[in-house]
């Protein structure tokens, strides 16, 4: 985590579900290397997809300095949440639950996506300084990836105008695909800006050079050291996806007030 007010660090992990049958990867026995990976990181914002309540549990546990948002459907033992966890130097002014769907309110589908997709988005301030987090899990076809990223920015129509933005999320596509082109098309960078390197390797350690784990961002602020995590003990892995952490800085000239726009930004959500 940085300790400045000039800078702040994200990090996006594909948890992998607690419940899949996954046999010397399955969450028993990886949840050990899981805990040391979270030991060692100080990040202010952390973006977990996939996470089963259990998992969520033990993540609240172990991150004892963290606050969170987007837990979902807790009587539903094999949920699946897309979560943020914030440091609580940070402060959250508002945050909102959206189903990637035609109804983003109740639990819903877009026709040809395999599963229900969510979205989950906070804003957040410290010191005077301020910014809209989001994250996020696609389905597969691209068709359904490319409309997903349209309603993501229309989630975030919710929140007041101006914010610096970052996006974290599986999106299970690359940079070439139609989702990262609608991203682009509304201003968004990634933190890789080229040559990206892989992020699934099916707890192998060895990817497919696919990319598909990002960290977006949009506004004021500009990364540094982007870094692909491979962090694992032995042969076993935190998860079949490698994280992407990042830094950022906020440009120097950034306003430092709070977007004084009202109406914008729906009631907050306790979920």
């Amino acid at each position: 985590m940085k300790t400045d007010s000039a800078s702040f660090s994200v990090m996006t992990m594909n948890m992998r579900f607690g419940l899949a049958r996954d046999g010397e990867n399955h969450w028993d026995r990886r949840r050990a290397v899981v805990g040391e990976f979270l030991k060692q990181l100080r990040m202010d914002f952390i973006g977990f997809q996939e996470v089963n309540h259990f998992q969520a549990d033990f993540l609240e546990n172990m991150l004892t300095d963290y606050d969170y948002i987007g837990r979902y459907n807790r009587n539903l033992p094999w949920w699946q949440s897309n979560m943020i966890f914030f440091h609580k130097d940070w402060t959250c002014l508002g945050h909102r639950h959206h189903f990637i769907s035609r109804f983003p309110d109740i639990p819903s589908k877009m026709p040809g996506s395999r599963w229900p997709r969510q979205c989950v988005a906070g804003w957040f301030e410290k010191q005077g300084r301020s910014i809209l987090a989001a994250n996020t899990h696609f389905d597969f076809a691209p068709a359904v990836q490319a409309r997903s990223a349209d309603l993501v920015m229309t989630f975030l129509k919710r929140f007041p105008r101006g914010l610096p933005v970052v996006i974290t999320g599986d999106f299970n596509a690359g940079h070439d695909s139609s989702a990262f082109q609608v991203f682009q098309t509304h201003g968004f960078r990634e933190v890789f800006a080229s040559n990206p390197p892989g992020t699934f390797h099916n707890f192998t350690g060895k990817t497919d050079g696919r990319h598909i784990d990002w960290i977006l961002y949009r506004g004021n602020i500009r990364p540094d050291t982007p870094r692909v995590l491979t962090f694992h003990k032995d042969a076993q892995y935190p998860s079949d996806h490698f994280p992407v952490a990042a830094d950022f800085t906020w440009e120097q000239g950034f306003d430092l007030t709070r977007p004084r726009i009202q109406g914008i930004l729906a009631p907050s959500v306790t979920l």
